[in-house]
């Protein structure tokens, strides 16, 4: 097919989405921000079940626009024979194609990796769902809540005591999303060795438990499982949010030579010889009275003087940011983090930007347009050959 993405790694790589909601998209997004043409199929009528998920502008979903700029969408019946043609003829000149059904759903459809890789052998095929394809519970639906709480997540999350929290954005389905988009690179990079394709089976599950990092190795070294110690971290002393006159300041000091360097920000350089504090593993152990400590000085100035103190001696801190407060951060702008997308009838959009930076690679403060449902089907017929 003919290359319509912006310079990137993946130019010249063509995708089949058949994704919808967040964590398939989300793949597939970034795969378009690295340079990849991403066609979505959808189904008729209806499309990507994140087209009617809010917040709305103008009639049109803003969760979904978010997800899926500069992709084409056609719209397919994969049980009617014209319109199974049409995919067949998509997927002859594709590189990857991705899906998030259930298991057994491509199988049902007549297109489970089998046959396609016995009649697409270059072909790389990624499927994410909520279980993976093989284990017992591989047909189960599953979304971002419901793997956040089986994959232990939502165990660690909160404040000891308090009520089951979820992570405030949906990281069981963006990881899935990061994880699968990576085996998508790897894959090209091995059929560039091999010239064949690969199958990639991605699980919502199996990402949790993949990023659970700290919380498996307090289990196993321990025989405990760990709850929630709210904003502090569970193995390192003092890294955690302290309350100012005005706010909050974050504080990481992550080792000895940190720590001497807070002691004496705060005016209290005693600390550092105190036998309960003088090594991180001691601190660890005493941490709620080394808060105690950290809470009073912290409260005694605003976020604003303590930053610039802390910056000034080289202590890992920051402010703790609201949504909006992030996205106007001056780092954040510079960054190009927040970037656009100017819909005929939507208006002008913000979304979140490419955090993949790479030399000699654009990276435009706008981005491609957002598919209508079967926006792109004549050009697509057009270019297939097809009527």
């Amino acid at each position: 097919m003919t290359d319509t993405s912006a310079a990137g790694p993946l130019a010249g790589i063509t995708v089949v989405d058949m994704t919808r909601v967040l964590a398939g998209p989300y793949c597939t997004m970034v795969l378009s921000d690295l340079g990849a043409r991403v066609i979505k199929v959808e189904v008729p009528e209806v499309g990507d079940d994140a087209r009617h998920i809010g917040p709305f502008i103008n009639g049109k979903s803003a969760y979904f626009m978010s997800l899926n700029r500069g992709k084409e969408s056609i719209a397919l019946n994969l049980k009617d024979d014209e319109d199974r043609k049409i995919f067949e003829a998509l997927v002859d000149r594709a590189d990857v194609l991705v899906e998030n059904f259930r298991a057994g759903t491509m199988e049902k459809l007549g297109y489970d990796w089998e046959t396609v890789h016995a009649r697409w052998p270059r072909l790389i095929y990624a499927a994410a769902s909520g279980f993976g394809q093989t284990g017992p519970y591989k047909t189960r639906a599953a979304y971002d809540m419901v793997v956040q709480g089986m994959g232990g997540i939502m165990s660690v999350t909160g404040h000891p005591g308090g009520p089951p929290t979820r992570v405030g954005t949906s990281v069981g389905d963006i990881t899935a999303g990061l994880f699968t988009t990576i085996g998508v690179n790897a894959a090209l990079y091995q059929r560039a060795e091999t010239g064949k394709g690969a199958y990639i089976d991605v699980s919502m599950l199996d990402c949790q438990i993949a990023i659970l990092e700290n919380a498996i190795a307090r289990y196993y070294a321990t025989g405990e499982a760990p709850g929630p110690l709210g904003a502090r971290h569970p193995s390192i002393t003092p890294f955690e949010a302290f309350e100012t006159s005005d706010g909050h300041v974050i504080v990481a000091a992550g080792n000895d030579n940190l720590f001497r360097k807070l002691a004496d920000v705060i005016g209290k350089p005693e600390l550092v010889d105190d036998p309960r504090f003088s090594t991180n593993d001691l601190r660890n152990d005493n941490q709620p009275a080394l808060k105690g400590i950290l809470d009073t000085a912290f409260a005694s100035d605003t976020t604003e003087a303590w930053l610039a103190n802390l910056e000034g001696a080289g202590v890992p801190a920051g402010p703790m940011n609201n949504v909006e407060q992030a996205l106007h951060d001056p780092q954040v702008v510079h960054r190009n983090m927040v970037v656009s997308v100017d819909d005929a009838d939507a208006g002008r959009l913000h979304m979140a930007g490419n955090p993949i930076k790479m030399a000699g690679v654009a990276d435009p403060d706008t981005r491609g347009d957002v598919p209508d449902l079967d926006g792109h089907r004549q050009a697509l017929l057009k270019e297939l050959g097809l009527t």
